[in-house]
């Protein structure tokens, strides 16, 4: 589903332009009319991004912003502040109360909806990560992660030794990391996670225009540095090289001769959420995996998924977003393991998962839930979408002939698909055990009509 932003702006006219904006670009715009509105809105409707007036006329963008940010419903919420002079004392005001950026007007679209996006790309990341955090919380495997900093790294790559000393001369009194001058060789050197810079403050232009921009997506393509955070230094926007950062994976631009303490603030907050996010992730890696992972296929097993769809559904009842469950069964798969014994039959279904894995979002959840069936939950799904995913996976397992062990042949098959649909509407919800069953219903449908089919529950929305 397209993301959901709220603008909160006292102007009427402010509103509708940045509406207009933002509905062109097929975004989905909640509106505020004050700040007080703006708090009650955000609680109530959980949006993906907020875009804020700092100068509001009740309640200043500065307190509603810090409001929003101590509050666990809205804390992850990522705001941007719109200001008509957003100077550097501004500027730091609002990245001290939890802004994620802020914006002078009059705006420039290209750079507003590439921040936009951009941003909307990590709060979906920083929702998975918590999701299953939830999730492994509720298994009972440990409790929750302390919110203890540790200093990280920061390594400063410009297009001289010397601008990157005096970047280094600047900040390294306003923040307790270590800061390391760095040329593009030793960047590219790091070859696992363990020995590479937690930030990059990297200078677009480095042996020429835009060089930069080419170390990015080079840093963005390893698996050492893919989770880095990286802070790109423009002297200009020269052919929109901001939204272009942006787009390839930039955490942040800021312009040459940044005000020190605002750059400081910035890193102080990539660095709290890099490290936050690697926290996540290896608990999640080396929690979960033995206890909740299907040794044969690499999925999720019962003992995961369940939990997981329970917290979807908890999800999809505070937003109001619908969300979908598929239950999938191979066909006549019995006899594979008959005919060719189970070592063919662990092969396939090995495959199988990898196929369905393939096609689905970072977001999705496949699961291994018995013999030959699995379970996938899509948030944020709509009927048409889910229809659209499913034929897909279909398509995916049918299309493509299987290859046997020790290349003793191929094998064709195909697999059955019941889908349910949550409409999100709390005053409709039947719960997880009775979603589970209407997708039940449906997948015997699909196996009644010949199998190799797409079935929905009758009752989905």
């Amino acid at each position: 589903m397209p993301g959901r932003i709220l603008i909160i702006d006292d102007i009427a006219t402010n509103r509708i332009v940045l509406k207009v904006k933002l509905a062109s670009a097929q975004y989905q715009v909640l509106q505020a009319d004050s700040g007080q509105a703006g708090l009650t809105l955000a609680a109530d409707m959980q949006p993906d991004l907020i875009l804020m007036k700092l100068a509001l006329s009740d309640i200043g963008g500065i307190e509603v912003c810090r409001l929003l940010k101590s509050l666990p419903r809205t804390a992850q919420i990522p705001i941007i502040m719109l200001s008509d002079d957003a100077g550097p004392k501004a500027k730091t005001q609002a990245l001290t109360a939890g802004a994620d950026d802020v914006l002078s007007k009059p705006l420039d679209e290209l750079t507003l909806l590439a921040r936009i996006r951009n941003l909307l790309r990590a709060h979906a990341t920083t929702e998975e990560l918590h999701l299953r955090e939830g999730t492994r919380r509720a298994l009972g495997f440990a409790e929750d992660i302390a919110p203890f900093a540790m200093a990280g790294r920061i390594a400063l790559v410009a297009r001289s030794r010397a601008t990157a000393s005096h970047w280094k001369a600047t900040l390294q009194h306003l923040v307790e990391d270590r800061i390391d001058v760095a040329d593009r060789d030793i960047v590219m050197s790091y070859h696992d996670r363990s020995g590479a810079p937690d930030l990059f403050v990297i200078d677009t232009d480095l042996d020429s225009p835009s060089d930069g921009l080419r170390l990015l997506s080079k840093l963005r393509s390893r698996a050492a540095t893919r989770h880095a955070g990286i802070v790109m230094v423009s002297a200009g926007d020269e052919g929109g090289r901001t939204a272009v950062a942006l787009d390839l994976g930039a955490n942040d631009v800021v312009s040459f001769g940044f005000d020190a303490e605002e750059i400081a603030l910035r890193l102080r907050a990539q660095m709290r959420r890099k490290q936050q996010a690697d926290r996540l992730r290896s608990t999640l890696r080396d929690g979960l995996q033995m206890a909740v992972t299907d040794p044969l296929t690499g999925l999720y097993n019962r003992r995961y998924a369940l939990p997981h769809l329970a917290r979807v559904h908890e999800r999809a009842a505070e937003t109001g977003r619908p969300f979908a469950v598929m239950l999938l069964d191979l066909d006549r798969f019995k006899r594979v393991n008959d005919t060719y014994g189970h070592a063919a039959g662990d092969a396939v279904l090995a495959e199988v998962a990898s196929r369905l894995g393939a096609d689905l979002r970072s977001l999705d959840l496949v699961a291994r839930i018995g013999g030959e069936e699995f379970l996938i939950v899509l948030p944020d799904t709509t009927h048409h979408e889910a229809r659209q995913t499913a034929e897909r996976l279909r398509r995916a397992i049918h299309d493509t002939p299987f290859v046997l062990p020790q290349n003793s042949g191929e094998l064709a098959l195909s697999i059955s698909i019941g889908v349910a649909m949550n409409a999100g509407d709390a005053t409709h919800d039947t719960g997880i055990d009775a979603l589970i069953a209407r997708a039940d219903r449906a997948l015997y449908d699909a196996k009644a009509e010949g199998r190799n089919q797409v079935t929905f529950s009758l009752s989905a929305a």
